[in-house]
């Protein structure tokens, strides 16, 4: 057992130890954001497009600060809420919706899973008035505006690009192509930054609810094993949500890939930096129909966006359900 959780209480440490899963599928689950537009575009190879993502994920969260763990653990749920069942039920709900939608090959949002969870579990246990509004809007405004900015960007950023290479030679995919190799570690740095602090803050939270900590904060072993816990599971992709990102939308060429993963970074980082939980999937996906877009946008599939958008809106309340199930059926069980 790793030194850390051998110091914590059983509940605790049973509780850690579900929050370093979810933080695992998350990076399983996520990784096909940051290297499909790279692997599709053949800049590089699917073996070290994984290894790349998985080294600079795990870095991020060391770089760029718990702006977003403060805001999932600290202004989300009201302190009489912070309980062991909430937080157990909050977890399994959004690891469930993770698994289904990663079977299902569906790009859907590990935060909308893990905020619908939350509000599920606290709605059953202590009503809606224990859901504090203020940080619920800003995580909705995190997620519903990022996705418009990633598609805007990657339009604008396609067009940029053809105006700043015209009169080149189809040589200058090759630039394109070396770019991504910058681009991919960006998201990657951007991607690990965001989303392992949704780990950091819910384990943050439990650990509020078990007394291990008096009041919410960060420890700097927390930071390590939700980074550690994304990178490894950016090793594990899944390769059907890369499958998906990668070709379906459209036939990605390295302009493509190039413009969506710079438009990612941007928003994505931003929004870490401001305290955003904004969701990988959403921002990615809308940046690369953003970037075909640009080209023409009778080249995108676009019953492949309707179907993910349905799936985004499904997320939140499917997630709020079967955390609400999970919060009766745990305080029934113990």
């Amino acid at each position: 057992m790793p030194a850390f959780l051998s110091s914590l209480s059983i509940e605790a440490a049973l509780l850690v130890s579900i929050a370093l899963v979810f933080g695992f599928f998350n990076g399983m689950h996520d990784s096909s954001n940051v290297v499909a537009t790279v692997i599709s575009t053949r800049a590089l190879s699917p073996r070290w497009a994984l290894w790349l993502a998985a080294l600079a994920e795990g870095i991020g969260p060391l770089v760029f600060g718990v702006a977003v763990a403060t805001t999932i653990g600290h202004e989300v749920v009201a302190q009489q809420a912070v309980t062991l069942p909430v937080v157990f039920a909050s977890l399994l709900a959004a690891i469930a919706w993770n698994v289904i939608t990663l079977l299902l090959g569906i790009p859907s949002s590990t935060s909308h899973a893990l905020l619908g969870g939350i509000m599920g579990a606290v709605w059953a246990g202590f009503g809606f008035d224990s859901i504090l509004l203020a940080g619920l809007y800003k995580i909705l405004a995190a997620l519903f505006f990022s996705p418009l900015l990633g598609m805007l960007a990657g339009y604008l950023l396609v067009k940029l690009c053809y105006f700043l290479a015209r009169g080149a030679t189809p040589h200058v995919n090759v630039w394109f192509k070396r770019g991504q190799l910058l681009t991919a570690t960006t998201l990657a740095l951007s991607h690990g930054t965001n989303d392992a602090q949704k780990t950091m803050g819910i384990i943050a939270l439990g650990l509020v609810a078990t007394g291990t900590l008096n009041s919410f904060s960060i420890p700097l072993w927390v930071i390590l094993a939700s980074a550690a816990a994304i990178g490894a599971g950016t090793l594990f992709g899944g390769w059907s949500l890369i499958r998906t990102l990668g070709g379906r939308f459209y036939r990605l060429r390295p302009i493509h890939g190039f413009s969506s993963q710079t438009a990612s970074t941007a928003v994505i980082l931003g929004a870490a930096l401001l305290g955003g939980p904004v969701s990988t999937t959403h921002v990615v996906s809308s940046a690369i129909v953003g970037a075909g877009s640009a080209d023409r946008p009778k080249m995108v599939r676009w019953n492949v966006v309707n179907n993910i958008l349905i799936s985004w809106f499904l997320t939140i309340p499917a997630a709020g359900a079967m955390g609400a199930v999970l919060y009766a059926l745990i305080e029934w069980i113990f």
